[in-house]
């Protein structure tokens, strides 16, 4: 667990201290470096499924280039000497408004998956959604956790009865929320996979809360132990639910009494609707460009959506943070923290376990430090004051 009293930013001064000694970091301190080193480590197969977008990934591009279009003016003369990064989202306390997306599959990257993000986020106190897609049982996940704060993210099958099955098990686990991922009702086309006729759920990857689950293994003849194939076929028939509408709500409701999160929202009518529906919070998303190409950037929708619901409604942001600086920027237009998730896949699939480690300190030392440069003292008090929109990039 992070020392609260110990600024994240100190972060820099242990590794100059060890470049002293000719130590220098394990991975590259910046974005696009962490990239291209994981796109020569990675196969390509696996790079192209992390790294991939749908389409021309126009989305993808529009996604940073939102960023570049809102720039920081910093205040002067500001007592940052002390600073208090912790924040809270529907009871969940954080050292920092910084959560572990839900990226599933991660054992293309690395052996250790899930499992070696878990031992990083329990380390640095960070919440880790887990992917309903994860390779690793959201038990065994759990386990790894420990007391570490957590959220389950849900691709809510065609079988209401295996969804109500993994909402009670995630409660079971410890988990404190339900995200429901709204925006993949069926797979994009995404080139750099059809390119290499790439799905790694058909081989067994990105499958294990199904094949785990009593609902999902009472629908076979046989145990996936006696016929993988035939368990990853049922998955198939199971994966994407295009029929799901505003009224299914209800029945995931009916069934948990943890606070379910909606993912994906992009409209500020679907933000009201998701109010009225009584849920209970809102990640802004557009899946990192990875469902619609040529949908708007995440970060453009996000203060329309923030308008659109009451002020204590919990909205949070995912697709693109990269940097400190963009934390700051979604935080001043009314994130109330935001999800991180290709980095951190880049650490995982370079250094395991301690790669995950190295890219979350670098982005919430750099947070920290831009917060303070900033003249800020606390992301609560970021707000749209603290940017400027320029159209020149």
């Amino acid at each position: 667990m992070s020392d609260p009293a110990v600024p994240f930013g100190n972060y820099q001064f242990e590794i100059y201290l060890a470049g002293l000694s000719g130590k220098l970091p394990d991975l590259p301190t910046s974005y696009a470096s962490l990239e291209e080193s994981a796109r020569e480590k990675l196969s390509d197969e696996a790079f192209g499924y992390v790294a991939g977008g749908a389409g021309e990934e126009i989305t993808v591009r529009a996604n940073r280039a939102a960023f570049d279009r809102w720039r920081i003016v910093p205040r002067m003369l500001v007592d940052v000497s002390e600073r208090d990064l912790r924040a809270s989202v529907l009871g969940l306390e954080m050292p920092a408004p910084v959560m572990l997306a839900p990226v599933g599959v991660m054992s293309i990257v690395h052996d250790e998956a899930e499992l070696a993000v878990a031992r990083a986020a329990r380390e640095l106190g960070l919440p880790m959604v887990l992917s309903n897609a994860a390779s690793t049982a959201m038990e065994d996940v759990a386990s790894e956790l420990g007391d570490s704060p957590r959220w389950f993210q849900l691709y809510w099958p065609t079988d209401n009865e295996l969804a109500a099955s993994f909402v009670s098990r995630a409660k079971d686990a410890g988990y404190s929320a339900i995200v429901v991922t709204l925006d993949t009702r069926m797979l994009a086309w995404r080139p750099r996979d059809l390119a290499r006729a790439y799905l790694p759920f058909l081989k067994g990857q990105g499958v294990a809360n199904y094949l785990k689950d009593p609902v999902f293994r009472a629908a076979l003849d046989k145990s996936p132990e006696d016929d993988l194939q035939a368990a990853i076929g049922h998955w198939a028939t199971l994966f994407a639910n295009p029929g799901l509408s505003w009224d299914d709500l209800a029945f995931l409701q009916a069934h948990t009494d943890l606070p379910i999160v909606l993912k994906g929202v992009l409209h500020p009518d679907d933000a009201r609707k998701a109010v009225d529906a009584g849920v209970d919070g809102l990640i802004v998303s557009n899946h990192g460009g990875r469902q619609v190409d040529g949908a708007v950037a995440a970060l453009e929708a996000l203060p329309d959506v923030v308008d659109a619901v009451p002020d204590d409604f919990p909205v949070l942001f995912d697709s693109g943070i990269r940097t400190g600086a963009d934390v700051l920027k979604a935080l001043a237009l009314g994130a109330r923290a935001v999800l991180v998730g290709r980095p951190y896949v880049w650490g995982l699939g370079l250094g395991g376990e301690d790669g995950v480690k190295q890219v979350l300190r670098s982005l919430l030392a750099d947070f920290d430090l831009t917060l303070a440069l900033s003249g800020y003292t606390k992301p609560s008090d970021v707000g749209q004051q603290a940017l400027r929109r320029t159209e020149s990039l």
